[in-house]
């Protein structure tokens, strides 16, 4: 029997930011509620997967995510959605898409973005799929 090291644990770690911010849907009917101005007080959480570093003990350092996030987020807080590039049509799920799109290259180990309008109300996107 050989000795081996154990194998560090696989995690799933994760940081949470908010900010405040107006839309409407375009695309739902007239009479339909988003149809009008409306605002949200979102919550934006972005997850990171991997191995638990044995030297610092996380996955990776907060810090880095913030770094990514404080940018995007500082542009949306405050703001009409609709009038941000690439968000004409503001649903939770293309708000999901669009940090996605500005975070991957930026945050090592991204597994996923999740976007709530409101307690009990969002989304989650694990980024893109191959379709075979």
């Amino acid at each position: 029997m050989t000795h081996r090291d154990p194998v560090p644990p696989r995690l799933e770690a994760f940081a949470e930011f908010r900010f405040e911010a107006a839309h409407r849907l375009p695309a739902v009917p007239a009479e339909h509620m988003c149809a009008r101005l409306h605002g949200h007080s979102y919550a934006l959480r972005v997850s990171v997967e991997g191995d638990v570093d044995a030297e610092t003990g996380w996955v990776l350092d907060f810090g880095v995510i913030a770094a990514a996030v404080e940018p995007l987020r500082a542009s949306l807080d405050h703001r009409y959605l609709n009038e941000i590039e690439g968000l004409a049509n503001p649903t939770s799920e293309n708000l999901a898409c669009w940090f996605w799109q500005r975070l991957h290259m930026q945050i090592p180990g991204l597994s996923a973005i999740e976007v709530r309008e409101m307690p009990g109300l969002g989304c989650v996107y694990r980024g893109p799929t191959s379709i075979v």
